[in-house]
């Protein structure tokens, strides 16, 4: 089975194409799984200064409680959102990780740092 991936710029709506000598189980599948992932990118409302915001959620870089509210944080600013966040850990992707009690950290948004040397009281025996 071959994949191909083409980026077309000034396409309006993305377009999946399985090309196949037959539907068999697989063909199946993956025709399900694109389904279900077009029908599970949850729809969220973010709020900031008595005005509403929609964007992908692939740009919040986490999620946090604040008090008794709940705020999305990007990589520019804060919203607040009207979710708590046991009940986004069920409507989020899997990349979005519950990391602490008041916090739910977007793993694609994680950089890794790089490996430092410990100092001399601190090395390994």
């Amino acid at each position: 089975m071959k994949v191909r991936i083409e980026l077309i710029e000034d396409l309006s709506e993305e377009e999946v194409i399985i090309r196949c000598g037959r539907v068999d189980d697989t063909i199946q599948k993956i025709q399900q799984y694109i389904q279900e992932l077009r029908a599970s990118k949850p729809q969220l409302t973010f709020y900031k200064d008595n005005q509403e915001f929609y964007f992908p959620v692939d740009q919040v870089l986490f999620f946090e409680t604040e008090g008794e509210f709940v705020y999305a944080h990007t990589a520019k600013d804060a919203f607040r959102i009207k979710y708590r966040l046991y009940e986004l850990e069920e409507m989020l992707p899997r990349h979005f990780v519950r990391c602490s009690k008041s916090t739910i950290v977007n793993s694609r948004q994680v950089i890794p740092s790089p490996k430092t040397s410990l100092p001399p009281a601190w090395s390994p025996l």
